[in-house]
């Protein structure tokens, strides 16, 4: 039995293949690849990478290896992991809007923030915030019927939805009076200073880029904003010895288990832009696929629908009963992994499936790549949630990385699961999904996996 055979369910139906970008030519030049990063990582990608094991290159005199093998990606990610670190390039895009948070810290800093945040992101803090969110996607879905039959933007509508879970999770607060302002940073920063130049790949990280001045100017205007924020929140106080009521809560009372240190105003801060940002664009974006692959499925969006009556009872929903609606967000993040590159540069010399690897070599694990390899899933561009399903077996933990793995997974795994689960089956609930326009839309890797369009939808009352 092939990998593939027994990682995958057998399939029952034609499923659904959504459309996707063409693959780039094996031809094409290292410039080209670089241009071609410029608009979408995703387009720079030939057949090559989704076929084989590792994909050795040249990157501006350097050697580059995309790894395809759970062996390989284990050793890189997990039993040597502090020999590979973020190249100079993700630094200089990341840094100026996340700063110096959990996302992109290194060494002893990183893992003083690790120790120090776990405890607010286990299961068990996590569930005092899940009425945070019931509150935030009732709010959308009132709006949305109020909309009537008036075509709908499901794309802004999630956006705007997981910023207001992104407000109320961290501050106990609604984001109507801030979130425009938060907004236009992400879609400023996003548009402008998000897509790497040339020079962002070949300077050194000392040596500042024509970006980077921008970039810098840009950090002065968002850092006081989120200080704003924090203030606002710190001005509203907290019920005295009430139990945490928010995140701001949980990571103002943490402490390092080591040395007992909280988090200065910086760092705390630089956390709080991290934890919004990370989480409402990712979420809003695995939303906006979920929905989007539903209306090109109907007979899936019908059986998730039914597992939602189902799990209905007195008007809450039993996330534990959401097995298939869990099953569809997995399915829609291998599809559309929200973080869909993850690049190191080799700190020292090592090997990695045999092949010697120098140091500063570019070390590259994309999950778009590994979640459609052909030697992994069996029918990998198509939308089947049942591969997510028993009987099938759990995929290979390395194989399926849309949140990463080993040390450095995302901390905010479980929260982000459990927001897109029980936002999507309320929307699925409340919603039959329906596509207006016909044109494709085709996902674009910058940051995250982004739609390349917002389509409109029709939404009709269940």
């Amino acid at each position: 039995m092939s990998i593939a055979e027994a990682w995958d369910p057998p399939i029952t139906r034609a499923p659904l293949v959504p459309p996707a970008p063409p693959r780039a030519p094996d031809s094409m030049t290292a410039l080209g690849r670089v241009m071609a990063m410029r608009n979408s990582a995703i387009s720079a990608w030939s057949q090559r990478a989704y076929e084989e094991d590792i994909v050795r290159g040249r990157f501006f005199g350097r050697s580059s290896f995309i790894l395809n093998t759970p062996d390989s990606i284990k050793h890189v990610l997990v039993d040597n992991y502090e020999n590979y670190v973020r190249t100079p390039a993700a630094i200089r895009v990341l840094r100026p809007i996340l700063g110096e948070g959990l996302l992109i810290a290194e060494g002893r800093t990183w893992k003083h923030q690790r120790r120090t945040l776990a405890p607010a992101f286990t299961p068990r803090a996590v569930m005092p915030l899940v009425p945070h969110m019931l509150v935030a996607t009732d709010q959308t879905i009132a709006k949305l019927r109020a909309a009537g039959n008036a075509p709908v933007d499901l794309r802004e509508a999630m956006q705007r939805m997981t910023l207001e879970i992104a407000g109320r999770t961290m501050f106990s607060f609604g984001m109507d009076r801030h979130g425009a302002a938060l907004r236009d940073f992400v879609m400023e920063y996003g548009e402008r200073l998000a897509r790497p130049h040339v020079f962002d790949l070949l300077l050194p990280l000392s040596w500042p880029s024509p970006q980077d001045f921008a970039r810098a100017r840009f950090r002065k205007r968002w850092t006081q904003f989120v200080a704003m924020l924090m203030a606002e929140r710190r001005a509203a106080g907290k019920n005295e010895g009430a139990p945490p009521s928010d995140l701001f809560d949980l990571m103002g009372a943490a402490r390092d288990p080591e040395t007992g240190d909280a988090f200065t105003d910086e760092q705390l801060g630089d956390q709080v832009a991290t934890m919004i940002l990370a989480g409402h664009e990712t979420t809003a974006t695995a939303l906006f696929w979920s929905l989007y692959l539903l209306a090109l499925d109907p007979g899936t969006q019908d059986q998730l629908a039914a597992e939602v009556k189902a799990a209905t009872a007195g008007g809450a929903l039993d996330i534990d009963r959401l097995k298939f609606t869990r099953a569809v967000v997995d399915e829609t993040m291998r599809l559309y992994p929200p973080a869909f590159l993850i690049a190191r540069a080799a700190g020292a010399a090592d090997t990695i499936g045999g092949i010697p690897v120098k140091k500063n070599d570019i070390v590259l694990i994309a999950p778009w790549l590994l979640h459609r390899h052909e030697k992994l899933w069996r029918d990998p561009n198509a939308f089947i949630p049942s591969r997510f399903m028993p009987p099938s077996p759990p995929p290979d933990r390395f194989a399926y990385l849309p949140f990463g793995v080993g040390a450095r997974v995302c901390i905010g795994a479980h929260f982000a699961l459990v927001e897109a689960t029980l936002a999507l089956a309320k929307l699925i609930g409340a919603f039959k999904v329906e596509l207006i326009d016909e044109a494709p839309v085709m996902p674009v890797g910058v940051v995250t996996t982004q739609p390349d369009s917002s389509p409109m939808f029709r939404i009709t009352p269940r």
